[in-house]
């Protein structure tokens, strides 16, 4: 794979991945049913406002090329509550999760020099 196309597939990566995230963290803070869930588990109608939330903004910043490793560091963190918090009320479908992870990982291991080399 050249390093044009290469940079164009992580790029593209990038984007998808901060859209979706984007999006179901927004899904997630909004959404009466993602309340009543949380609520269900024993935990405070709060949490998904609070966690959404702060995966939306790590979303975000994410998808600034200046700030991409900071929100990429914060996603990487709200991700690894998430899993552990989903693993610890018995729910063991995280598999989407980690490989958001492991994208997000991806997509900020890969740099350019000045000359758009890797």
């Amino acid at each position: 794979m050249s390093q044009r196309s290469t940079s164009m597939a992580v790029s593209g990566l990038r984007w998808v991945l901060g859209l979706v995230i984007l999006l179901e963290s927004a899904h997630f803070a909004l959404a009466p049913a993602a309340a009543r869930e949380v609520a269900n588990i024993g935990l405070p109608r709060s949490i998904p406002l609070a966690l959404g939330g702060a995966e939306a903004v790590a979303a975000l910043l994410f998808l600034v090329p200046a700030a991409r490793l900071i929100g990429g560091y914060a996603q990487l963190f709200i991700l690894a509550i998430a899993v552990v918090v989903h693993m610890l009320h018995g729910q063991y479908n995280v598999g989407s999760l980690v490989v958001y992870g492991m994208a997000t990982c991806v997509c900020m291991s890969y740099q350019k020099d000045d000359r758009g080399a890797i």
